[in-house]
Formats: C-alpha cells, sequence, structure tokens
C-alpha cells in the first residue's frame, strides 16, 4: 500500500520530519501519536502534498507509484485522502457540486462513466445516512456556517463517499464531544476494510477507543521513536509522553 522511507521535509527554513520509516499495508489502520510540535500533521499534509512543505530526502512509494513526483490533485484520484483537523470554508462553493466534481474525477482516472445527476443523489444519499449528517448540509456553501463536528462529519462524508485507498485523518478528533467522536469513528469503521488502510494522526488516546488501530506509532522531535500495539496508547495515556524520547 504505502511505503516510506528515510522522509524529511521542511516548513521554510525549519526541519520538521528528520527521517520517518514507516509501512502500511492494506487492511490497516495505523496510529500516529505524539506531543505538540513533534510533527503529525506536517507528515500527513506531506503525504497529501501540500506545496508549503519541501521533503528535502527519502520516497513514498503508494501502489507502486513514487507519490511525491505527483501533484495533490493527482494523489488525490489515485486514492490519497486527507480529512483536515481545520477544514476551511468554501464561500460560493456547493458542497453538492464539489462532491460530484471530486466522485467524477475520482471515476473517470479510473476509466469509469461521470455518475449521472441521478445515480450521485442516490450514491450521496446512502452516504449521507451512514454517517448521521443533516441532509440540508450538503446542499449549503462547503463548512459555511457548519459547527465544529458538523465539519468533522463532512470529512467524514467525503471519506465515504469518495472511498479512497489511503486515509489519513488529521486529528480529526479534536473539538469533538463524545457524541459528535462516536460517530465520527463509526464512520471511519464502516470504511475500514480488507482493501484499504487508514492512517490516524491524533494527540490523545480517546479515539482509538473507538477506532481501534493494528499499529501505534509515537512521534517526537520529527521522527518515530517507538512503535506498538493498541496497548502502546493506553500506556502513553497512563504516562504521558515524557518517557519516549527523541534525539
Amino acid at each position: 500500500m504505502i511505503n516510506i522511507n528515510d522522509l524529511q521535509a521542511n516548513i521554510e527554513d525549519t526541519q520538521i520530519l528528520k527521517g520517518i520509516d514507516l509501512e502500511i499495508k492494506a487492511g490497516e489502520v495505523h496510529a500516529i501519536m505524539g506531543p505538540n510540535g513533534s510533527g503529525k500533521s506536517t507528515l500527513a499534509n506531506v503525504i497529501a502534498g501540500r506545496p508549503e512543505y519541501k521533503v528535502t530526502q527519502g520516497s513514498v512509494t503508494f501502489d507502486g507509484k513514487e507519490l511525491l513526483e505527483l501533484e495533490p490533485e493527482e494523489r488525490a484520484r489515485e486514492g490519497v485522502f486527507l480529512a483536515f483537523q481545520y477544514p476551511t470554508e468554501l464561500p460560493g462553493v456547493r458542497a453538492w457540486q464539489f462532491l460530484k466534481a471530486a466522485a467524477d474525477s475520482i471515476r473517470v482516472h479510473n476509466g469509469e462513466e461521470e455518475y449521472s445527476v441521478r445515480e450521485f443523489d442516490q450514491k450521496l444519499k446512502e452516504c449521507v445516512s451512514q454517517v448521521a449528517i443533516d441532509p440540508e448540509l450538503v446542499k449549503r456553501n462547503i463548512n459555511e456556517g457548519f459547527s465544529g463536528g458538523e465539519k468533522k462529519r463532512n470529512e467524514i462524508l467525503q471519506m465515504t463517499l469518495l472511498n479512497p485507498r489511503l486515509a489519513i485523518l488529521d486529528e480529526t478528533d479534536s473539538g469533538l464531544d463524545i457524541d459528535a467522536l462516536r460517530i465520527v469513528a463509526d464512520g471511519v469503521n464502516n470504511f475500514r476494510n480488507k482493501e484499504n488502510a487508514v492512517l490516524v494522526v491524533t494527540h490523545y488516546q480517546r479515539l482509538l477507543n473507538y477506532i481501534v488501530p493494528d499499529k501505534v506509532h509515537v512521534l517526537v522531535n520529527g521522527k518515530i521513536v517507538q512503535s506498538g500495539g493498541p496497548e502502546l496508547a493506553l500506556e502513553l495515556e497512563a504516562k504521558g509522553y515524557d518517557w519516549v524520547k527523541g534525539d
């Protein structure tokens, strides 16, 4: 699925990632945990291709292709999806139109025909029901006037509809109450299967009570300093991050 080798990256002149090695196989859910400023969101954004981050060394292969050579929109069409920590409003862009354009772009890339309006409406209706989002929200401009929880659920709606090969959740749990957290987790658990993979970026263990990962990695000062099973997240919750140190 995805293999990251010695990944190093800067933002402006500051090095953030200092040699990341990570492999995620199809069917797996991995969690990246770590203190604030450790590079968790940078890793997510570099995989997705945000241009403000400069990769200085390393490789990222995704289904055999060198991901770093692709533009962000090409990565999305190949099946890489990033759910943002802080989803932005897009005034003047209706959610329905945005979602259909994205879904059609992926279908055409895969050699399929675009959705008819009727087909897409039916597909979207099914996905809206799955993630328990207000159907009226997809008729509005993207994230405009949405609550924090609605924005996060809208990200999960996009993931459910687009059905990516790799879904990256960048602190999707931040700012959510327990009910919204469960809805988001249910969306991820319904999405996960043996054909796709999920990378969950989180600061706290509570999300992992609902999305149980196959592996947990601790990122400190731009490096993965420890990896383990789900029990590692519980240990971090109990002890904090002081006992795991990077160089």
